[in-house]
């Protein structure tokens, strides 16, 4: 109707040019006002939360700040990792196999600024700080005109071979972990922001081209511009700002300046018409659904309702980004609209009127209220305005979002790593060197990092799997000092800081010691402690200790201030076997974590043997002989079987007994025997005085540390 009218009145004005831009106009009008056949299709909400990868796939044009999806454009294979694992306690090793992917993902069909979270299947991937929580290389392309094709797309692709995406934004993820997804590429979601603040409906419609100019509009937090036409995506925003398309074409909204006509109908003069719609043809209800930032951009709907007659309800879904009183405004305000509007007018103006374009605002001499030109009317050469009554502005509204479960925002945190040669502590009997690798973060947020592992002072690098779990440490505030290893040290204590607040420490009992619990290496100390007193900051007192556990009772107080702190938790511990060549030699460790954007964490741990050498004899003692001989005797500590059990000797040693004894008399050259038993005599032709004795077990391992005795010297016998 709008149209054929106009096109009528353009064409008598301005000949052929004035009835096309009548057309236009009016075809405007037609669908942003009238109701019509069926509306082109806009966007819709659950566009885009979805990822697609699918060719022909639309992107939107973002403004503001949305959570969008976007579409996958580039993916490579699943890259499989390998991770052998020692066994430990006798049991044969493992093999664990993790992947990763790159890819590259589409985000806005216009320039950004950047993005803030992402979210991985509902998880976030990117915290607010833009900390990663799972290890990946990650570059963003902001959509410019002159950004270069990304060099590992470039790398797989070829040179020359791949696009670079100008004029569009998007996201490349290189060798994103996958584990925590379970081995697959997640469902990805970007908290995009396209511009600094909110933007005016109206400003967006000018951005795209939809209409040349826009008065004051509803500001939006963020809005998708995406649909079957620019016209759908036109009429969305006008219908959200409760607008409509005036002269230019401009963008106007709501009340504002209007212009003064006389009804000439009046009077006598002519006739006024005013008709008002059945009030069924208007809505009793209408819900708006949005995405409401305080909610993780999750679809809200609000729902308006008035009384009287009338069942039928109305549905806005608005691809936009605004906070639950914005949306309920709106809401209310459509309502109030569809029903105001139900109140139309035709005022007879002379020929003056020709001035006010459709669109227009009016006021009618002698009516309340204001109206806008919907549209003209030329019969008997007499001019009538069709004018639709304008609903007066609605009043801001409160409303509550409701309560929102957010996906955890916790800090990764930088790698802490921690190696060292462990001796057995599972009874098992190791062979080959063993190193232990304890790992977590400085916050709560760590989970994991990747290993490399150099056996030649970092001339070659091997990957070496990951990070098992995370332990628990920190380093060593307040060191406890010397104790002997055969009793309970309970004059000493210790005090540690841990890596952060919400590590904890247990206390055990003499049957949970017994068994093993509360076992830590405490610089190169193993210790087991029975109490562990919080001191707040992350710092705790340990007492109860049980000191140089599983053959280290050489290390008791040699601990220093910052020496590290490490619970020996099987769960949390990498156990790495070193080639035999790696004795004597230091090797080196490289981790590297989601949050370690600085570089990897770096720890050398020594390989002395002592996880794979025999432990040194015990009790060596010399007793004189009637005949003038001397007696040594020593008893031998096995690395299995070590518990302290009444009753039970030492199980024997896999293929025997063997022992090397060096003897260094105080003047001349030392020799040394083997002896297949704990025992020896020294004939009366050795010189025993001031003679140093040194005893070592021998193994097919190697010999261990040396028990020595150094004998008086004749004449300072007690």
């Amino acid at each position: 109707m709008a149209t054929m009218v106009l096109t009528m009145a353009g064409g008598l004005i301005g000949g052929p040019l004035g009835a096309a831009i009548g057309g236009l106009i009016g075809n405007a009008v037609d669908h942003a006002i009238l109701p019509a056949g069926k509306r082109r299709e806009g966007p819709r909400l659950s566009d885009l939360k979805v990822q697609t990868s699918s060719y022909g796939t639309q992107l939107p044009s973002l403004f503001g700040t949305m959570r969008v999806a976007g579409s996958v454009i580039w993916a490579t294979d699943l890259v499989e990792h390998r991770d052998s694992r020692s066994g430990g306690k006798g049991q044969p090793g493992s093999t664990t196999y993790s992947y990763t992917a790159s890819l590259a993902v589409a985000l806005s069909a216009r320039p950004i600024l950047g993005v803030g979270r992402i979210w991985a299947d509902g998880q976030l991937l990117r915290g607010s700080a833009g900390d990663f929580k799972a290890r990946t290389g990650f570059r963003l392309y902001l959509g410019g005109e002159d950004q270069p094709a990304d060099p590992l797309i470039a790398a797989a692709e070829g040179i020359g071979l791949a696009p670079a995406h100008r004029g569009i934004a998007y996201a490349v993820f290189e060798d994103l972990e996958l584990g925590p997804w379970g081995n697959r590429i997640p469902s990805l979601t970007f908290e995009v922001q396209a511009d600094s603040g909110p933007v005016a409906a109206g400003d967006i419609a000018v951005a795209l081209g939809a209409v040349a100019a826009s008065g004051p509009t509803l500001a939006l937090a963020g809005f998708a511009a995406q649909g079957t036409s620019l016209a759908a995506v036109a009429e969305l925003l006008a219908e959200a700002a409760g607008g409509w398309f005036g002269p230019g074409p401009t963008l106007l909204c709501g009340p504002g300046d209007a212009i003064v006509i006389q009804d000439e109908g009046a009077g006598g003069r002519g006739r006024a018409n005013r008709s008002v719609a059945p009030a069924t043809r208007a809505p009793r209800a209408l819900t708006l659904s949005h995405y409401d930032p305080a909610r993780d951009y999750q679809i809200g709907v609000r729902r308006a309702a008035a009384p009287g007659a009338g069942l039928s309800e109305a549905r806005i879904e608005l691809p936009a980004a605004m906070d639950a009183g914005t949306a309920r405004t709106l809401a209310e305000a459509a309502l109030l609209r569809a029903d105001i509007e139900r109140t139309r007018r035709s005022v007879h103006v002379g020929w003056e009127a020709l001035a006010i374009p459709p669109g227009a605002r009016v006021r009618i001499a002698g009516t309340p209220g204001i109206w806008r030109v919907d549209g003209w009317k030329l019969e008997a050469m007499t001019i009538s305005l069709d004018c639709v009554a304008l609903a007066p502005a609605v009043r801001p509204i409160a409303a509550s979002g409701g309560r929102v479960n957010h996906a955890p925002d916790t800090a990764i945190g930088r790698t802490i790593l921690h190696a060292f040669e462990l001796p057995p502590v599972d009874d098992g009997v190791a062979a080959v060197p063993r190193l232990a690798v304890a790992a977590a973060g400085d916050a709560a947020g760590w989970r994991r990092a990747a290993l490399l592992l150099s056996t030649d002072d970092g001339a070659a690098w091997r990957p070496s799997g990951g990070t098992r779990g995370i332990a628990v440490l920190g380093d060593i505030r307040i060191p406890p000092g010397s104790a002997p290893p055969q009793i309970d040290d309970r004059r000493n204590w210790t005090e540690v800081a841990l890596a952060h607040a919400a590590m904890q420490l247990d206390q055990a009992d003499a049957t949970a010691l017994d068994q093993g619990a509360n076992l830590a290496m405490l610089g190169d100390e193993l210790i087991q402690f029975a109490h562990a007193q919080s001191l707040g900051g992350g710092r705790w007192r340990l007492s109860g200790l049980w000191r140089g556990r599983h053959g280290t009772e050489r290390a008791i107080g040699t601990q220093r201030s910052g020496d590290r702190f490490v619970l020996l938790d099987a769960d949390a511990l990498t156990l790495i076997d070193l080639p035999r060549t790696a004795l004597g030699t230091e090797v080196r460790l490289l981790a590297e974590g989601a949050g370690d954007t600085g570089g990897p964490a770096e720890a050398r741990a020594p390989v002395r043997g002592i996880s794979l050498l025999p432990l040194a004899p015990v009790h060596l003692a010399a007793q004189p002989l009637p005949d003038g001989d001397v007696h040594l005797r020593w008893a031998r500590r096995g690395r299995h079987d070590s518990r302290w059990r009444d009753g039970a000797d030492v199980a024997p040693e896999p293929g025997g007994e063997r022992y090397r004894i060096m003897l260094k008399p105080a003047a001349g050259p030392a020799w040394t025997v083997d002896m297949l038993a704990p025992g020896m005599r020294l004939g009366t032709a050795i010189d025993a005085s001031g003679l140093e004795i040194e005893v070592r077990q021998v193994t097919a391992a190697g010999l261990s540390p040396a028990a020595t005795l150094t004998l008086p010297i004749r004449g300072e016998e007690a």
